[in-house]
C-alpha cells in the first residue's frame, strides 16, 4: 500500500507543464563512486561509536521490503540531531545493503572531509538556486543509474522531531515530479532517554510512496503528499516512545548500559555475593 497522492488538488493548466530541464546534466564521472572497502570500514567504525553513546537503536515494526532493483528508491528522514547520518549508516547497512547509496552533503563540508565522497556524499549549495539546480540534476542522474538509493532530509535543517509542520524545501517535491519511476520511503527519528544513562535511539519506516507518470502531481503537491507521509510515521514513532515498551521494537544494535564506575561494581560484587547473574541495565532488576 502507498499514500495516495490522488486525494491532493489536480493542478491547473498552467502549472502541470513539464519543468524546465535544459540545463546540462551532470556526468556520471562527477558524482561520488561510494568504495564498498570504505563503506564496510565506517559502519564497523559506527557501530562501535554509536554502541558507546547509546543504550540502543531501535525499529518500530519491520522494515518494508525494497524495491526491485531497477526502480529507484529515495530515503527521506526528519531531520532531529547529529546523529542522523550515522544511524541511517546503520538503516542502510541493515536493510539496504544492496543498494549503492548517496546523500547531499554541503560542499565547504565535502571539501573539508574529502573521504565523504567514498561514502556516497556529493556536495552541494543548499543556499542557492545554482546548488538547488544541480542537486535536482544530480539527483536525477542518480536514480536513472540500477539499484540506486538516495538519502535526504528535506526539512535541510536540525528540527525538533515534535515539530509540525514538519516544513520540508520544495526540493524534495522537485524531484519527485521529474520522476519517471521511483519509491520514497519516510523514516521517522527520534532520541529519547528512557531509563538509561544513555539514550535510545528510535526508527520507524513509513509507508511507501510510489512515484510514476501514472501519477503526475505538481511539486507542491508532492511535497505535501511526502511531509503528510513522514508526518504519519513521526506519530506512530513519537506514539511508541511516550509507552516506553521494548517489545514494540527490534534491536538493532545494543550499547552502553549501566551507571558505570563505583555504584555499578557495587552492584556487581552484590550480585556475586548473591549468586546472582549481574545486570547492568538500570531498568532491569
Amino acid at each position: 500500500m502507498t499514500a495516495n497522492p490522488q486525494q491532493l488538488a489536480a493542478p491547473s493548466r498552467r502549472e502541470s507543464r513539464e519543468p524546465n530541464r535544459a540545463a546540462v546534466r551532470p556526468k556520471t564521472s562527477d558524482l561520488p563512486r561510494p568504495s564498498e572497502r570504505w563503506l564496510r570500514w565506517f559502519t564497523a567504525y559506527t557501530r562501535w561509536y554509536v554502541a558507546r553513546h547509546f543504550h540502543a537503536v531501535r525499529l518500530l515494526g519491520v522494515a518494508p521490503a525494497p524495491p526491485p532493483p531497477e526502480i529507484p528508491l529515495v530515503v527521506y528522514l526528519n531531520h532531529p540531531s547529529w546523529w542522523d547520518p550515522l544511524l541511517c549508516l546503520l538503516a542502510r547497512a541493515a536493510f539496504f545493503a544492496e543498494r549503492r547509496s548517496f546523500a547531499p552533503i554541503e560542499a565547504a563540508m565535502l571539501a573539508r572531509y574529502r573521504f565523504f565522497a567514498r561514502l556516497g556524499f556529493f556536495g552541494i549549495e543548499s543556499d542557492s538556486t545554482r546548488g538547488a539546480a544541480r542537486f535536482l540534476r544530480a539527483a536525477e542522474t542518480i536514480m536513472r543509474a540500477p539499484n540506486a538509493a538516495l538519502w535526504l532530509t528535506p526539512q535541510g535543517r536540525f528540527c525538533d522531531a515534535r515539530q509540525r509542520p514538519a516544513g520540508f524545501k520544495p526540493g524534495l517535491g522537485h524531484l519527485a515530479a521529474r520522476l519517471e519511476r521511483a519509491v520514497f520511503l519516510p523514516l521517522a527519528l527520534e532520541i529519547t532517554y528512557w531509563e538509561e544513562r544513555t539514550p535510545e535511539a528510535l526508527l520507524h519506516f513509513g509507508r511507501p510512496v510510489e512515484v510514476s507518470r501514472q501519477t503526475p502531481r505538481l511539486p507542491a503537491a508532492w511535497t505535501a503528499c511526502l511531509e503528510a507521509a513522514l508526518e504519519k510515521a513521526q506519530e506512530a514513532l513519537a506514539s511508541a516512545a511516550l509507552r516506553r515498551d521494548p517489545a514494540e521494537f527490534q534491536v538493532l544494535l545494543r550499547g552502553a548500559a549501566g551507571v558505570g564506575g563505583g555504584y555499578d561494581l557495587w552492584r556487581r560484587l552484590r550480585a556475586a555475593w548473591r549468586g546472582e547473574t549481574f545486570t547492568p541495565e538500570h531498568g532491569r532488576k
